[in-house]
C-alpha cells in the first residue's frame, strides 16, 4: 500500500504543479530534493512572486525510522518504527479577492521493532480560506468536497465537513481559519471500508482538488484590489500564521520528527500583518466575513 500511494502523490505533485504554472502563467515551480537523516525524504515545489501565486509550495515526502518519544507518548506505543508520507499544499494568492487554499493527502504505518505492521492509516482533506467572502465560490468547493465524499459514502460528507470545522478553528481567537472543506485522520479498516476502500476515497479526493479550486481562482484573478483591501488580507494572513504555528498537527508533527524546516514552515505566507486590536467598519464585507467565520456554515 505505501508503494502504490507513494506512486500516487508523485504523479498528482506533477498534474498539480503543471496545472498550476498554467493558471499563473508568469512563475514556475522550484523544485527542491531533501533527504531526512534518520530516513526518507521529499520533493519540494515551491512558487514565488508569479502573476497570481505570490507564494505557494505542493510538497510530497516519505519519511521512515525510529518514532520519536514525543511521538510515541502520543500515539500510547513503545519501541515502535514508523513510515509516512504524504502530499501537501497551500498556495498564498497575491490578489486578496482569490482565497487561500490548504490540501493534505498522507498515509502512516507503525511497526514493532521485528518490522511487523502493527498499525495503518489514511488522513488528509482540502479547505478554502477566503479574504472576501463570495458565497458561490464557497458551495462550489463544498459542492465537489461532497461530490467525491459521496462517490463512497453518503455520511462522509457531513462528516468530514465537520471535523474540519472543528479542526481548523482557532480556539484562542473564537473563529475558524476559513470556510472549510473537508478534514480526515485515523482512516483504518473495518468491516465496511478496507484499506483499498480508503486508498480509492483519499485518492477520489485528490482528484477532485483542481476542479475545486481553479476554477475560482480564474473567476477572481483579475478583479480590481485596492490598498486597504490588500492590508486586510495580510491581516488576515496573520491568523493563518497563528493557527499553523499553534494548532496544526502536521506542523508540530513534521518539528518532532526532524522533518525539513523549509517544507514544514513552507505554509508561511511572505507579507503578513499583526494590527493592535484591529476591528472592520460595522456593515463593511471585512465585518461580513468576520460573522460568517464566527459560526461554521452548511454550504451545500
Amino acid at each position: 500500500m505505501k508503494s502504490k500511494f507513494y506512486a500516487y502523490i508523485l504523479q498528482l505533485q506533477n498534474k498539480i504543479t503543471e496545472k498550476l504554472e498554467e493558471v499563473d502563467g508568469s512563475a514556475v515551480f522550484k523544485e527542491d530534493l531533501w533527504v531526512r537523516s534518520e530516513g526518507g525524504g521529499g520533493r519540494s515545489r515551491v512558487i514565488e512572486n508569479g502573476a497570481v501565486f505570490e507564494k505557494g509550495g505542493v510538497n510530497i515526502s516519505a519519511v521512515h525510522g525510529a518514532l520519536p518519544e514525543s511521538m510515541q507518548n502520543y500515539f500510547g506505543t513503545k519501541d515502535a518504527d514508523f513510515y509516512a508520507c504524504g502530499l501537501s499544499l497551500v498556495l498564498h494568492p497575491k490578489n486578496p479577492m482569490v482565497p487561500t487554499v490548504h490540501a493534505n493527502w498522507r498515509y502512516f504505518e507503525m511497526y514493532d521493532k521485528e518490522g511487523n505492521l502493527m498499525d495503518q492509516w489514511f488522513g488528509g482533506g482540502q479547505d478554502l480560506t477566503p479574504y472576501y467572502l463570495f458565497d458561490e465560490d464557497a458551495k462550489h468547493f463544498h459542492s465537489i468536497c461532497k461530490n467525491a465524499c459521496d462517490k463512497h459514502h453518503p455520511e462522509f460528507y457531513p462528516k468530514y465537513k465537520e471535523k474540519c470545522d472543528q479542526y481548523f478553528w482557532n480556539s484562542h481567537r473564537n473563529e475558524a481559519r476559513g470556510v472549510g472543506g473537508l478534514f480526515y485522520d485515523y482512516c483504518k479498516a473495518t468491516d465496511q471500508m478496507s484499506m483499498e476502500d480508503w486508498y480509492n476515497f483519499e485518492t477520489e479526493v485528490g482528484n477532485s482538488f483542481l476542479e475545486a479550486y481553479v476554477p475560482i481562482v480564474e473567476k477572481r484573478k483579475q478583479l480590481p484590489y485596492t490598498k486597504e483591501q490588500r492590508e486586510w488580507q495580510e491581516i488576515r494572513r496573520g491568523r493563518y500564521v497563528e493557527f499553523n504555528l499553534v494548532h496544526d498537527k502536521g506542523t508540530l508533527f513534521g518539528l518532532k520528527t526532524n522533518g525539513r524546516i523549509e517544507s514544514i514552515l513552507m505554509s508561511l505566507p511572505p507579507h503578513v500583518q499583526w494590527r493592535y486590536d484591529h476591528h472592520p467598519e460595522k456593515g463593511s464585507e471585512e465585518e461580513r466575513l468576520l460573522k460568517v467565520l464566527a459560526q461554521p456554515k452548511d454550504w451545500v
